[in-house]
This record gives C-alpha cells, sequence and structure tokens, in this order.
C-alpha cells in the first residue's frame, strides 16, 4: 500500500489474519500514556499483546505499526451493532494523548491535521460510512473512556470523517437515571442500540445503559458527561438517527 503521506513505518508483531470482513469501522484512541515514545514501544512490545494499525504524534508525524490488511489488536472485548470481533472489521488509531489520568490535555493542531488526512485515506480505501467512525468508548463503554469528551469531532465532520449534529443543549425537563424502569426507558434503549450501542433492550436504566449514556454524551454530547439521559441527550440522539435512516 502506498500513500502520499508521510508515514514511517514501526512493524509491530502484535496482529493476525482477519476472520471477518469487510473492514467498515474505524475506531480513534488516545494512548493514555505520559510519555508518546513509551506508548508507541509498548504498542509494539509482544509481551502487551496489544497493537494499532497507526499512531499519530502530536507534532503530526505518522506512523505505522500493522498493515491494514491485518488484523490488529486494539480495540479488545468490544461491540457494535451486533458485531462482536470489532478488531476484525476496523482499522484503529491510536491518538498520542496522556488520557484522563494525564488531565486529558487539548489535541495540538497539527496533530489533528495530520489525522484527518490519514482517516481520509483509510475511508477512501474502506467502505467506512461516517456513523461507523466511532471512538473506542463507543465499541466499549464498560472498560473505556477514550479518545475523551474533548476530542474535536466536530472538527473532523467538517472535513469529512465522521457522523456529527450539533449538541442539543443541558436543559432542564424530563430525564431517566440508573434505576428507572418503564416504556421510556425501553425506547431509548431501542435507539440507542439502532445507532450501534451494544445493550439489553429491558426498560431497565441500569449500570450498563449509563456507561453506554455516558459513552453517547462523552462522544457526542460532551458539555455534560454524567450518564443521565436528560432532554439535550435523547434530542441529539434523535438527531444523529435521522442522518442514518
Amino acid at each position: 500500500m502506498t500513500s502520499p503521506l508521510p508515514i514511517e513505518d514501526c512493524p509491530s508483531p502484535n496482529h493476525g489474519e482477519r476472520r471477518t470482513g469487510p473492514v467498515d469501522i474505524l475506531i480513534l484512541h488516545y494512548t493514555g500514556m505520559p510519555d508518546d515514545g513509551e506508548a508507541q514501544r509498548w504498542l509494539c512490545n509482544p509481551e502487551s499483546e496489544v497493537s494499532s494499525h497507526y499512531v499519530v504524534h502530536r507534532d503530526g508525524r505518522l506512523v505505522r505499526l500493522v498493515p491494514e490488511d491485518r488484523r490488529a489488536w486494539h480495540a479488545g472485548a468490544s461491540s457494535w451493532a451486533g458485531e462482536t470481533d470489532i478488531n476484525s472489521r476496523s482499522v484503529g488509531i491510536e491518538i498520542a494523548n496522556p488520557g484522563h489520568t494525564g488531565g486529558l490535555p487539548e489535541f495540538p493542531p497539527a496533530q489533528i491535521e495530520a489525522l484527518i488526512a490519514l482517516c481520509r485515506e483509510i475511508v477512501g480505501r474502506h467502505p467506512i460510512p461516517p456513523h461507523r467512525v466511532l471512538a473506542h468508548s463507543d465499541v466499549a463503554p464498560s472498560r473505556k473512556v477514550d479518545p475523551g469528551e474533548r476530542f474535536p469531532w466536530d472538527l473532523l465532520h467538517e472535513a469529512g470523517i465522521g457522523h456529527w449534529v450539533e449538541p442539543v443543549e443541558t436543559s432542564g425537563g424530563m430525564f431517566f437515571s440508573r434505576g428507572d424502569q418503564g416504556q421510556p426507558v425501553e425506547a431509548l434503549q431501542a435507539m440507542l442500540a439502532l445507532y450501534g450501542y451494544g445493550l439489553s433492550i429491558n426498560g431497565v436504566f441500569d449500570k450498563a445503559t449509563e456507561e453506554i449514556v455516558s459513552a453517547f454524551q462523552r462522544h457526542f454530547r460532551p458539555a455534560r458527561v454524567d450518564g443521565i439521559a436528560d432532554r439535550g441527550t435523547i434530542e441529539t440522539l434523535h438527531k444523529l438517527l435521522v442522518g442514518v435512516s
């Protein structure tokens, strides 16, 4: 595979054969380590048993670790739209950032510019629709929070990458939270599942539902990430569903 982008190669041994196809998901992560070089070395260490296809450094440097035709080990236990082997269906990009434990600093403009250029190439090579450009937290909401609520999904969307609508502002009115039950909760769960989130539609706002609402907010309504399905969260979800119908 050739690319006009200046991509360095640092091969990781942590990959295998793709088991299903086609590749139709792009997953964005943050490295979650304070030292970018250490993070890249960890992704290339056979003892880590983790990898990604690419790393985007804070200065915009692009590094390929695993060829796109191979199954990198980046998503872990995850699901989306009924699929559970997300690694086999996806390309994974690690974005160098110390993450929440490091204060979740802003992603530098040079890094986002390079990421957008890389994403454009990837979605040009694979049948990845906008609504399947996802956060690690979307596909593993009980385990992961990356790339986090400060990640500029809106800037990627402006550049033609990913699915985004202007979030509806946080406001009062009816909301659902842990312990609520009934048909309205079931309807909320059905909408989240229709978008792709993996959860049981049981009419109970349980821990799993709270985690998925938090993941949804972290990606699509980042002004408040609290796991409470307020009007702004629900209306933002409605707007997104219109865009994929």
